[in-house]
């Protein structure tokens, strides 16, 4: 799986583009970007991502919950993030997760 990540800035806001295909690894590597950054308004534009696994999602849901914009998101991944999200509300575990239906 190939992501790539791009990072543009202005005055007030960091955005990071990401392309193509995020799995585990990806989603941990982005992670820990995002640490090195300093406070402030953060975005990430999926507009070409073209598949995510589960630990993605988990990561992009929790990124929302602490505050990081999701923009030009994919209306499948838009839809399993807050199911991610009711999930981790509801406190369920892994196993009693199913898949969202399209």
């Amino acid at each position: 799986m190939t992501c790539l990540i791009g990072r543009s800035a202005t005055s007030d806001t960091v955005v990071f583009t990401l392309s193509g295909d995020i799995d585990i690894e990806h989603a941990t590597r982005l992670q820990e970007i995002l640490a090195r950054e300093a406070n402030g308004c953060v975005s990430l534009d999926l507009k070409d991502v073209t598949l995510v696994d589960r630990a993605a999602v988990h990561f992009l849901a929790g990124a929302e919950a602490a505050g990081i914009r999701i923009v030009n998101c994919p209306e499948y991944v838009r839809t399993w993030i807050a199911a991610e999200r009711d999930w981790q509300q509801q406190g369920l575990h892994e196993s009693d997760k199913q898949e969202p239906h399209s």
